[in-house]
């Protein structure tokens, strides 16, 4: 596999004379529009597996019987099929059966909106899919989610699906007064850690990851013991732990996304944490990258400093935002994905 930066005057074509690699895979791996437009500064995955060509007679599934793959295996590296029916004699398709052990551990998150056929090209990439979320109340009751599509798509594509647990309230925002509430109570955290057994024996989750944010200085110790309680509960049932913390540079970092979250605490009980890497550019931010490296460096500086360094996820942004110029203070930025972000480029011809 390539990362290929388009040149000023490259047209994909001539990156499929160059590399061999048709325009219509080109397309599908990097969702370029049907025009085939391309502009200078994008990035482009060039895969170049080998070639088997369609034989009469030949279905999807014999195919895979062939080089000892799975029929999702062939479909997540021919996204331009989608059934046995669209394969005709005399088709190229791509023969790619994914390396094992895995080099890296990779997680995914989604919604339960979460496109079907989005989420279909991804899974074969992931490690983990971390569904998002199930909101933890004060008497340790959870908000249903529409969450068991998801699981079994994971466990198709062999991704271990985990239960994600929040300290969002009624309104939608991160409560560090939700989270108090909970750190304070013990029977509503014995409650809350039942509950999430419960689901997770009866939908078939592997682990649990607990992104509690807005955390109130406070509540560092309360969090870090609720965390000691989840994984024991978690490990004694089979289960991993996985937290997600804010992105400090310091154990002694000032402000409320940071104080609550104690690195070295979260490393020592954690199966993995996830760092988020990301939001230093934001809606209401001056115009600044997301997650630049500077800072993003800094931070994981500082955490495998006190983290084990195979515990630790980085977090990866995968949207940025659009500011109007000349930027006036207090005005808001429009969040937008990579996708939007080439297809905004070219409509500015940028």
């Amino acid at each position: 596999m390539l990362i290929y930066t388009v040149q000023k005057g490259d047209t994909l074509y001539g990156i499929f004379r160059r590399y061999g690699i048709a325009p219509e895979k080109l397309r599908c791996d990097n969702r370029i529009p049907g025009d085939l437009s391309i502009v200078p500064g994008q990035t482009l995955v060039l895969i170049t597996p080998p070639v088997y060509i369609i034989r009469p007679g030949d279905t999807l599934s014999r195919i895979a019987d062939i080089f000892g793959m799975t029929p999702e295996e062939l479909l997540a590296v021919n996204p331009q099929i989608t059934t046995s029916d669209m394969i005709r004699t005399g088709e190229k398709i791509y023969i790619s059966k994914p390396k094992s052990p895995k080099k890296a551990g990779i997680n995914g998150y989604a919604y339960p909106d979460t496109g079907c056929e989005e989420l279909r090209a991804a899974l074969p990439h992931l490690s983990y899919l971390s569904i998002f979320s199930y909101h933890a109340l004060k008497d340790g009751s959870l908000s249903p989610i529409n969450d068991l599509w998801l699981i079994q798509c994971a466990l198709t594509f062999e991704a271990s699906p985990r239960m994600v647990i929040t300290n969002i309230d009624v309104e939608g925002n991160f409560s560090g007064e939700l989270a108090h509430s909970i750190f304070s109570d013990e029977t509503a955290q014995d409650t809350l850690m039942q509950n999430v057994l419960d689901i997770m024996r009866k939908k078939g989750y592997d682990g649990l990851d607990v992104d509690f944010e807005y955390i109130f200085p406070g509540d560092r110790e309360g969090y870090n013991r609720f965390l000691r309680k989840a994984a024991g509960l978690m490990h004694a049932s089979g289960y991993s732990l996985t937290s997600a913390v804010a992105p400090k540079h310091s154990s002694n970092q000032q402000g409320i996304l940071y104080e609550g979250h104690d690195y070295e605490a979260h490393g020592q009980i954690c199966d993995q944490v996830i760092i988020m890497t990301y939001e230093w550019g934001y809606t209401y931010s001056s115009p600044m990258a997301v997650a630049p490296a500077d800072k993003v460096r800094a931070v994981l500086d500082y955490a495998v400093s006190v983290i084990p360094r195979e515990k630790i996820l980085m977090g990866i942004p995968n949207y940025g935002y659009d500011w109007t110029l000349p930027y006036k203070e207090g005005t808001a930025a429009k969040s937008i994905g990579n996708h939007e972000a080439v297809l905004l480029a070219m409509s500015k011809n940028a």
